[in-house]
């Protein structure tokens, strides 16, 4: 499908570009793929407006690593042991 040239500018559409198209209320818009992520970016952002800026992602790592340092420090501390087996 062609989309004319005034359109093309407006949306900043260049050949090749993805587009999407949706019915609301019996007619058909159409946007671009770059609009719809930044739409989504910023809904997602005022979902957690209000929260401390920090990744949960880094928070898990951090926690797994954490938890990995003291098993290993209670598995030496165990084979430190005389008359200890190594588990």
């Amino acid at each position: 499908m062609v989309v004319p040239k005034e359109y093309r500018q407006k949306l900043g559409l260049k050949e090749g570009d993805e587009v999407i198209w949706t019915e609301v209320d019996g007619q058909l818009v159409l946007t671009s793929r770059r609009q719809q992520v930044e739409r989504a970016r910023q809904f997602f952002a005022g979902l957690f407006k209000d929260r401390p800026e920090h990744s949960i992602v880094d928070e898990l790592i951090a926690e797994r690593r954490a938890e990995a340092a003291r098993e290993d420090a209670e598995a030496a501390e165990s084979a430190a042991r005389p008359g200890k087996a190594p588990a």
